[in-house]
């Protein structure tokens, strides 16, 4: 007897939202639009910080942001977007690299 036949026992009139087969998805944004262009993943300090910087993206400015958030939550870190760059605080140009092409971007790798 599995936790779930207990629990039916105990309270026969609960409805289960969910199956156990079921698996949850992360939630997919919209397609972003994917360049014949490598993006550029650079590290560099500033102020004795490492950072990741993403740039060289030409597609909408709204997909861009939309990257930046997607990568901000996988990573768990804090990070921005400015001048058309995506700014990802710490050292995270593999993780990153592999994210993208998972998306189906052309990554380069910059510095160090």
């Amino acid at each position: 007897m599995d936790i779930q036949d207990q629990l039916k026992k105990l309270f026969p009139e609960h409805i289960s939202e969910e199956s156990p087969s079921e698996e949850k998805k992360a939630p997919q944004g919209p397609p972003l639009w994917l360049q014949d262009d490598p993006l550029i993943c650079k590290y560099e300090k500033r102020k004795g910080k490492p950072i990741t910087i993403i740039e060289g993206y030409t597609g909408a400015r709204s997909d861009f942001k939309q990257l930046a958030k997607e990568l901000k939550q996988l990573l768990g870190v804090g990070g921005s977007f400015k001048n058309e760059q995506i700014i990802i605080q710490g050292d995270y140009r593999d993780k990153i690299m592999r994210f993208l092409q998972e998306k189906g971007f052309k990554t380069k790798r910059v510095g160090g």
